[in-house]
């Protein structure tokens, strides 16, 4: 099973750290800029639909990180 968010990095944007939504609809947010990477056409949902789950999903793809960052930091 693969989780429902992973955090990347890259050294081509060494600034940058990513979430990766891997459920439909799958994304990429690069927390540096708050830019979304869509991977799946959610274009055919309806516009309030798709407004209230994006932000929904942000919302808890930054949770997610601020999560994983205080676990890290409570082992160190």
């Amino acid at each position: 099973m693969v989780p429902k968010f992973l955090i990347g990095d890259n050294t081509d944007h060494p600034d940058a750290v990513f979430i990766v939504h891997t459920e439909f609809p799958r994304f990429i947010l690069n927390l540096e800029n708050d830019d979304v990477e869509w991977f799946d056409d959610i274009s055919g949902e309806s516009k309030e639909d798709v407004t209230e789950e994006v932000s929904t999903l942000i919302e808890e793809a930054e949770a997610f990180y601020q999560r994983e960052i205080d676990r890290y930091q409570s082992q160190s």
